[in-house]
């Protein structure tokens, strides 16, 4: 891996152990308003235990990318958080959707570094 990869890499792995931290210490306040439909969501998520899945699954993403262990793995499992992210904000919050974009071209950059370890997944 290239040199400005590496720092994408090590970039992309601390905001997503940042953001799976938060899940479980909650240092990012939360607004002080938000409306009905994204609080029915989040207490979805919260009353599920998803909220805290996700957290642990970000936690480990971003370690492993951080210490570069297991990249391209942890690029294919946190493709689904970051669309979901994208979605979340398009369809509930699209004012704040400019961090999730910024996440999910950050895996999709990571998701092209990785290519040659896809190939025989993707041979068929």
């Amino acid at each position: 891996m290239s040199k400005p990869l590496s720092i994408i890499r090590i970039i992309f792995g601390v905001l997503i152990t940042i953001f799976g931290a938060n899940k479980f210490l909650n240092f990012m306040p939360a607004p002080e308003t938000m409306p009905d439909a994204v609080m029915n969501y989040m207490t979805a998520l919260m009353s599920t235990k998803t909220l805290e899945l996700v957290g642990a699954v970000e936690v480990i993403a971003g370690l492993s990318f951080i210490f570069n262990k297991y990249g391209a793995l942890m690029a294919l499992i946190l493709m689904s958080v970051s669309i979901n992210a994208v979605l979340f904000h398009a369809f509930l919050g699209p004012s704040d959707i400019m961090g999730a974009l910024i996440l999910l071209i950050l895996n999709i950059v990571m998701l092209y570094a990785y290519r040659d370890k896809y190939k025989d997944l993707l041979a068929g």
